[in-house]
C-alpha cells in the first residue's frame, strides 16, 4: 500500500563557531560566499561543496530533466562565481544561488525550445517518466516523485520544491521566484492538494484531472 505522505522539508545542520554559538548551514554558506568574494580560494571550494547538492536537486526538479542536472548546476556555479563581486549578503547565499539556478534553467529551456532535438525522448514528460527519486521520503512502492511533480504547473512545482523539499522559508522562496509571499503560499497549497489527490488515486484506482485552480477526481 502506498502511504499518502509528502516530503518533509530538509533543514540545514548546525555547527558551532569558536565561541560555541550555533551556526546554521545557511549562515556558513553565506560567510563562505562573502569570503570567496574577497578572493579566498578555500572559501570558494567550501561554498560550492556546501550548496552543490541543493542546486542539483533544485534544477533537476525545476527542469524535470535529471540527466541535465549536473550540467545546469555547473552553469549555475559558473554564473555565481562570476557574479560574486555583486553578492553583498543581503539574502542568504543559498537564496541568491537558487535565484541564479532558476535563471539557468529558464535559459536552458528557452535554448532547447529553438534548437533541434538531440535526445531520444519525445519530450520532457517522457524523460520524467523514466526518472526515479533519489532517496526522498514519502514516496515508496515504486512511485516516482519526479513523475508526480511533472504533473504540476511549472510555477507550483517550483514553489513546492523550494519550500517543501529544499526547506526554504516562504519569504526566501518568494525572492527566488520573484513573486509575493502570498503567491508562494497559494502555489504550495495547490501543489500539495494535487499531489495528495494523485497519491490517493494510486491507492484507490481513480483518475485525477489537473485544471487551473482545482483538482477533479473521477472513478477509473
Amino acid at each position: 500500500m502506498i502511504t499518502p505522505a509528502l516530503p518533509v522539508p530538509r533543514h540545514g545542520h548546525e555547527r558551532r563557531d569558536e565561541d560555541g554559538r550555533a551556526v546554521s548551514a545557511d549562515e556558513s554558506a553565506t560567510a563562505w560566499a562573502l569570503a570567496a568574494r574577497a578572493g579566498d580560494p578555500a572559501a570558494v571550494e567550501s561554498f560550492v561543496r556546501a550548496l552543490h547538492r541543493d542546486v542539483v536537486r533544485f534544477v533537476a526538479h525545476l527542469s524535470a530533466d535529471p540527466q541535465a542536472a549536473e550540467d545546469l548546476a555547473q552553469d549555475t556555479f559558473l554564473r555565481a562565481l562570476g557574479s560574486l563581486h555583486r553578492f553583498e549578503g543581503r539574502s542568504s547565499a543559498r537564496t541568491w544561488l537558487l535565484s541564479i539556478a532558476r535563471r539557468a534553467v529558464i535559459d536552458s529551456l528557452r535554448y532547447a525550445a529553438v534548437r533541434p532535438r538531440s535526445t531520444g525522448c519525445a519530450d520532457w514528460e517522457t524523460a520524467v517518466e523514466h526518472a526515479q527519486p533519489l532517496g526522498l521520503p514519502g514516496f515508496d512502492d515504486g512511485v516516482a516523485l519526479l513523475e508526480l511533480l511533472a504533473v504540476l504547473p511549472d510555477e507550483r512545482r517550483e514553489a513546492f520544491v523550494l519550500t517543501q523539499m529544499m526547506g526554504l522559508p516562504y519569504a526566501e522562496a518568494a525572492l527566488v521566484s520573484g513573486c509575493p509571499v502570498g503567491t508562494v503560499r497559494s502555489r504550495v497549497a495547490r501543489a500539495r492538494a494535487t499531489l495528495v489527490a494523485l497519491l490517493a488515486e494510486a491507492e484507490v484506482g481513480t483518475t485525477t484531472e489537473v485544471t487551473v485552480g482545482r483538482v477533479a477526481t473521477t472513478a477509473a
